[in-house]
């Protein structure tokens, strides 16, 4: 049997939701929205947070770089799931495949490891708020994102790589509307046992132990929240780790539905869904879940609106 991998010279089929034409329709439109409110919300974040001086602490810092980060990852799915979706065909070259894979990988797994940092940040402010700015300075600040995007990288490069050099036979349909790892290892042509308990062992590391551990901050933090006589300084730090937690609940809950279930108890429309779901409409809410409850960014966000309006009417006044 021949266990070439030619799709090099043919690239790969996306299906997508291909069996279903209407929705299609429907589904290139809410994206395109979606992927709107990703670009504005989440930019606007990332200037509010670094123009207003009120904001240059650990917690804003990690936020900005949650709010990149989403940017990165809607970035590196939706123009070719548009493009797919608008056209009669649905091919991606087989560069572009994998490019999509290595970046998709190491984009979900930073979020993982990200939120957990953010989470230890939440539990040092309000534990140890004596020494916060001691514990979370800049440097340790900086050297966590690094470790954080580092560590993402290697398990990208591991899993992605151990998936491309299964033989394939030349399969190059992908049920799925991005080329993700699961899909790929779906058409190869050998027993992928020892792929699927790398992907399974290291799953554990980048999604199971970050999850633990911020279950275990924020059990440290309701227990210093309970403490608190004031009420004020409760429902300060109810609102702050309320909006973390809520961004946790909604991402880990769609990764751990679809992917650390038995067997195969999900339909593949339902998985599809999920992952668009968790990669196209969660990117979207963080500043939502972000601004809502939280007065300085919502007055950061004014000031920003307030030196935009400035700004134009200055240039109009200038013509």
């Amino acid at each position: 049997m021949d266990q070439s991998n030619d799709t090099s010279l043919h690239g790969f089929i996306l299906l997508g939701f291909s069996d279903h034409p209407t929705l299609e329709i429907v589904l290139s439109g809410v994206v395109t929205i979606f992927y709107l409110i990703t670009l504005v919300g989440n930019t606007a974040i990332i200037l509010a947070s670094l123009l207003d001086s009120q904001l240059h602490t650990p917690m804003y810092f990690f936020l900005r770089n949650l709010s990149f980060l989403d940017l990165c990852f809607t970035t590196s799915i939706v123009p070719q799931m548009l493009v797919n979706l608008w056209g009669p065909e649905k091919t991606i070259s087989y560069v572009g495949c994998i490019v999509q894979l290595y970046i998709y990988m190491w984009l979900g797994s930073i979020e993982c490891l990200l939120l957990a940092v953010m989470s230890y940040d939440r539990f040092t402010a309000i534990c140890k708020p004596l020494h916060y700015l001691v514990i979370m300075n800049s440097h340790l600040c900086h050297k966590m994102v690094i470790m954080v995007w580092s560590i993402s990288l290697a398990n990208s490069v591991l899993l992605c790589t151990l998936t491309l050099n299964l033989p394939r036979c030349g399969n190059n349909v992908l049920d799925h509307f991005l080329c993700e790892l699961p899909a790929m290892v779906k058409i190869a042509c050998v027993d992928t046992t020892t792929v699927e308990m790398s992907v399974f062992a290291l799953g554990i590391v980048i999604v199971l132990t970050p999850l633990i551990l911020i279950l275990i901050s924020y059990g440290y933090i309701a227990n210093a929240v309970l403490r608190m006589k004031s009420k004020a300084g409760q429902r300060k730090a109810m609102n702050t780790c309320g909006s973390h937690l809520t961004v946790v609940s909604i991402f880990y809950g769609a990764i751990i539905y679809l992917y650390l279930q038995p067997g195969n108890s999900a339909s593949k429309d339902q998985g599809k869904f999920l992952t668009l779901f968790y990669t196209i409409i969660t990117p979207s809410l963080n500043p939502l879940i972000y601004t809502l409850r939280n007065k300085d960014m919502k007055n950061a966000l004014r000031k920003l609106m307030r030196v935009d309006f400035i700004f134009t009417k200055s240039r109009r006044n200038w013509k």
